[in-house]
C-alpha cells in the first residue's frame, strides 16, 4: 500500500441541486503535512457533529476503486474526488479490518482503523449523483476512517505498512454490511461491537439497535 495523495482543504459555500452548502469536501492535494490527533494540519471539515474528531480523525478512500467509478460517473477523476483525506493505492475494504494498525510514511503517524465511512448528501452533490451513497453501500466501496495513535508527518507516494492486525478480524466490508444492510442476526451485531476500537459513534448506533431487537 502507498499514499497517492494527501488532500486538504476549509469549508466553504458550493452550491449542490440548486441549494447552498456549506462544506470541506473540496479538498487540494499536498506534498506533504502534519498528522495530529484531530486530523491534518490546514485541513478543517464543515459539519463538525458528522465529520472529524477524534474517533474520524483522516478519512480514508481507495485510488483502486478510482477506474470503476470513473466508468460509472462518466468522468476523469482526481485524487481527493471523494472529499478523503488521504487517498491510498493497494487497499480494499475486503481485506483490512476494523482496529488494523498502520505506520504511514516512514517514521511517520501510526493510524488505526476506527470504523467505515458514512457517505453523504454533501459527497452526492459534489459529484452532481444523488444516489451515489446508495451506489457506494450497494458496491461495498466505502473507505474508512483512522483515529491518530502517533502524530508525524505523512508524505505523498510514501508506503503504508501494516503494523497489527486487529484479533477479531471484522473486515470493514462486514461491518458496512451489519449497519446498512441490516443483517437481521444478532451475532453479526455482538461480532461488531466486540471490536475494541470501534469507534464511539458507531458504537452508540449499532447498541440502541441491539437495545430493541427482539
Amino acid at each position: 500500500m502507498r499514499v497517492v495523495s494527501i488532500n486538504i482543504g476549509q469549508p466553504e459555500t458550493l452550491v449542490y441541486f440548486g441549494k447552498e452548502t456549506l462544506t470541506g469536501g473540496q479538498k487540494a492535494p499536498v506534498a506533504s503535512a502534519f498528522l495530529g490527533r484531530a486530523g491534518f494540519e490546514g485541513d478543517r471539515q464543515a459539519d463538525l457533529k458528522n465529520h472529524g474528531g477524534p474517533g474520524k480523525a483522516v478519512c480514508v478512500y481507495s485510488f483502486d476503486h478510482y477506474p470503476y467509478w470513473e466508468r460509472v460517473l462518466g468522468e476523469t477523476l482526481s485524487p481527493g474526488a471523494f472529499s478523503e483525506n488521504l487517498t491510498i493505492a493497494g487497499l480494499h475494504e475486503a481485506e483490512v479490518c476494523v482496529g488494523d494498525v498502520f505506520r504511514v510514511s516512514v517514521g511517520g503517524a501510526l493510524v488505526q482503523i476506527s470504523q467505515p465511512r458514512q457517505p453523504c448528501n454533501k459527497l452526492a452533490g459534489k459529484r452532481g449523483r444523488k444516489d451515489l451513497p446508495d451506489l457506494i453501500h450497494a458496491n461495498n466501496l466505502s473507505g474508512f476512517y483512522f483515529r491518530v495513535l502517533e502524530e508525524g508527518v505523512v508524505h505523498s507516494g510514501e508506503a503504508v505498512e501494516p503494523v497489527t492486525r486487529d484479533p477479531l478480524g471484522i473486515t470493514v466490508e462486514f461491518a458496512n454490511q451489519v449497519m446498512y444492510r441490516h443483517r437481521p442476526d444478532l451475532e453479526s451485531l455482538h461480532q461488531v461491537l466486540a471490536v475494541e476500537a470501534l469507534s464511539a459513534e458507531w458504537r452508540r448506533s449499532l447498541s440502541r439497535r441491539l437495545s430493541k431487537a427482539p
